[in-house]
């Protein structure tokens, strides 16, 4: 029944990779395998939930579907789109729903002061567009539209437009966000949803299209065909200036691909750390945390992804907003470099709980904002300049005045405060330490910026910051060794930790030393579950909270790089493999992985999984067509 869309007990919540994830580089959702949108928050990614039901099954959703049929027979995405189809079977015929967030033609369109970067011909049109057709016998199609603003909190009250059944508006009390739903399908009103309902024979279609920001929706079901068709060009035309390569890996690399891309902002060039709040890491645990905002450590990561895949204008604009972000738009400022900004570029993320919201499968407490924004964590300077060692490798004289000004500061604030303990690359909320890892990332900001320096024909900042470099490698390989000759999470310690995979990925040793090599098979041996990868063993890692972790993906996917990079490429190519055959229903990836059941938890999609993936699987596929993996690496 329509009434009880919204009922039910935790144990209803899907499985986290179970969800498809719908884009137009503005806005994105998730869509749960009965054909609910659970997750839509407007006007952007980072703003308030309209439909919210991923984490509490009362703040909304939209349904698009069959009536009486819950369970799909499939679900896949239109070949290299963002658009979903899903195939239903039900008691009388067979139907399939395509659902899309609409790419259209952008002409003449009025200047945002919120747009920085350069529009393009096409992008989105604020219109979430919903198309069911009977494929076979006959399918009563059902419209079950029930938003709650403001994560849950607020309703609105639903009211026709024009003089039909077939379009109505909803805005809450407060706010400027307001809902239109059209389409073909007469709609009514109970209580605080919009519904209809039609029946289709073979070859019949129907629509339902909900807009904002006084989107033009479709008139009729040509039109909706046609916005459809021209969604899915626009996908595939962007995909079709990859450099893939031929490869039976090669599906993984695409959706990699189109999810960073649907994880982007077009308005800034902004990429999200994933598109979601509060899933949890551990079932039962607290580590709940909101990633939709952009962490600087995944800058280089991001930017050598992206020209690894021949997507130079997206990484350009991304290290646009970089930029943009740490000195607030304003070369003549004196920079502010944080471990992430939101997507606008905001830097006071400042965290809160959301009480009244129960959790996916009652993971408390909800979080909006990230409490991590403000910590002291070392990596990042590592991570800004080997970024800019990416962007710029072929051109380092082309770097501004101003920002190689802005830069170098980063650099000798990472030679001022190297000595110095932090919170380390995980964020742990204990007590500060002296992370090898984030030794190692000083030292990258060092090394970097040495090169760089030297290229642009800085003497004096090469020879001091290279002397900087050598001092901080010295005593890494003093202090940060342990007695078996094996990397140390900390100098406190010899406990292991995932973050030292990052010593031959980042080049601090070449990947024959016997440390490196000693520290990977350690971490691969050791430090793993079932063979994927955890971050760090928690009994001896003071995080603040307590509870067990799953394996960390991301980890999982550096180990296959640094595993190929020391020559274990048979190892390397196994473990890929496994990880591959992880990957959800379509081929999305979260943050954890439980080894127990599969399943994949914390927030999703992950974009720093992808880009590891993206890393991992292009080092291997590399590696087998020149026969050397070291040497790719």
């Amino acid at each position: 029944m329509v009434g009880s869309e919204g009922s039910g007990s935790v144990s209803l919540f899907p499985p986290i990779a179970s969800y498809g994830f719908l884009s137009n580089c503005e806005q994105n959702c998730l869509i749960a395998p009965d054909g609910s949108v659970e997750w839509l928050c407007l006007p952007r990614p980072d703003s308030p939930s309209v439909f919210g039901a991923l984490l509490d099954r009362a703040a909304g959703l939209f349904r698009f579907g069959p009536s009486e049929t819950r369970v799909p027979q499939h679900r896949r995405y239109v070949p290299g789109t963002m658009v979903l189809e899903t195939t239903w079977q039900t008691p009388t015929g067979w139907m399939t729903v395509y659902d899309l967030l609409a790419v259209g033609p952008l002409q003449n369109q009025r200047r945002r002061p919120d747009y920085h970067r350069a529009p393009t011909d096409s992008g989105a049109v604020g219109v979430l567009l919903r198309i069911a057709t009977c494929i076979s016998g006959r399918v009563e199609v059902m419209v079950n539209c029930g938003p709650q603003f403001d994560y849950g909190t607020a309703s609105g009250t639903w009211s026709y437009t024009g003089d039909g059944y077939d379009a109505m508006t909803i805005a809450p009390e407060e706010g400027d966000v307001q809902l239109a739903l059209a389409g073909s399908i007469p709609l009514g009103v109970l209580g605080a949803r919009c519904y209809g309902r039609t029946t289709l024979t073979q070859g019949q279609s129907a629509f339902a299209a909900l807009s904002w920001a006084d989107a033009k929706v479709p008139a009729n079901q040509d039109e909706a065909f046609a916005m459809l068709n021209t969604t899915v060009d626009f996908w595939r035309d962007w995909l079709s200036s990859a450099k893939i390569p031929d490869h039976p890996w090669k599906p993984y690399l695409d959706r990699s691909a189109l999810t960073l891309k649907g994880l982007s902002y077009a308005p800034t060039g902004a990429i999200m750390a994933a598109s979601t709040t509060s899933l949890p890491e551990t079932p039962g645990g607290a580590r709940h945390w909101d990633y939709r905002f952009t962490w600087i450590r995944d800058s280089a990561f991001m930017l050598r992804s992206l020209y690894r895949l021949g997507f130079d204008w997206e990484a350009i604009e991304y290290w646009g907003f970089v930029i943009d972000a740490v000195t607030g738009g304003d070369l003549s400022r004196r920079p502010e470099l944080q471990i992430m900004y939101g997507i606008g570029g905001e830097r006071d993320l400042t965290e809160r709980t959301l009480d009244h919201l129960s959790g996916w499968r009652g993971a408390r407490p909800v979080r909006v904002g990230n409490g991590a924004w403000n910590q002291q964590q070392h990596d990042v300077w590592g991570m800004i300049i080997d970024a800019l060692d990416v962007q710029f490798h072929q051109g380092a004289a082309q770097i501004v005045a101003p920002v190689w000004e802005v830069l170098a500061g980063f650099v000798d604030a990472a030679l001022q405060h190297w000595h110095e303990p932090d919170q380390g690359i995980w964020e742990v909320r204990g007590d500060p330490k002296h992370f090898t890892a984030s030794k190692v990332m000083c030292w990258v900001a060092a090394a970097r910026g040495a090169d760089l320096a030297a290229e642009r024909g800085d003497e004096e900042r090469a020879q001091r910051w290279r002397a900087g470099a050598d001092e901080i490698k010295a005593e890494v390989l003093d202090k940060g060794v342990s007695d078996r000759g094996v990397f140390r999470q900390h100098y406190e310690n010899d406990d292991l930790d995932a973050s030292l995979l990052l010593l031959p990925i980042m080049g601090f040793l070449p990947p024959d030393d016997k440390r490196v090599q000693s520290t990977v098979l350690a971490i691969a041996d050791e430090l793993t579950q079932d063979g994927l990868v955890l971050r760090y063993k928690v009994e001896g890692t003071d995080t603040g909270f307590e509870g067990k972790e799953g394996t960390f993906t991301i980890c999982s996917f550096w180990l296959v790089t640094a595993l190929a990079m020391i020559g274990e490429t048979g190892r390397a190519h196994a473990l890929c493999q496994k990880l591959l055959s992880f990957a959800g229903p379509l081929q999305l990836y979260a943050e954890e992985i439980d080894t127990t059941t599969g399943e994949h938890l914390g927030n999703f999609p992950q974009a720093f999984t992808h880009l590891a993936l993206i890393e991992a699987v292009s080092l291997l596929i590399g590696s087998g067509q020149e026969g050397n993996a070291a040497s790719v690496g």
